[in-house]
């Protein structure tokens, strides 16, 4: 079973459970067969940019998603004592989704969906060139 903990931190309005039902989807269709966990949380302009500050040292940059993987280092995995693999974090602005969708004639569900499955590439070890 994959569990999604889904954390808001506004009043987004958010089809949570459509959400979580296609990354479910994402994660059986990119391989994950065992009990797993994702974190995706649904934050403001602000914390986007505290966070792109934080962990990626730029100033004032609000990203759409970022993700952050439970573990970076692949070649080294250990079975975690729990036997529920930790996939890592999706984090949405979801200012940033409400302006693009409206931008790109979408559905913001719509839009949620599309970062959110980028970010679970992201999580499982696919990377921008």
């Amino acid at each position: 079973m994959i569990r999604v903990y889904v954390k808001k931190h506004g009043n987004f309005a958010v089809n949570t459970p459509k959400v979580k039902k296609r990354l479910r989807e994402y994660f059986i269709k990119g391989g994950i067969v065992s009990n797993a966990d994702v974190s995706l949380s649904f934050v403001g302009e602000k914390k986007m940019i505290d966070l792109s500050h934080k962990y990626l040292k730029e100033n004032n940059v609000v990203h759409n998603v970022l993700s952050f993987p439970f573990i970076e280092d692949t070649n080294t995995f250990v079975e975690p004592p729990d036997n529920i693999i930790h996939l890592g974090e999706i984090i949405i602005c979801y200012p940033k989704v409400v302006e693009e969708a409206k931008k790109q004639g979408m559905l913001i569900d719509d839009r949620v969906i599309e970062l959110t499955e980028h970010g679970a590439a992201h999580l499982l070890g696919e990377h921008h060139e």
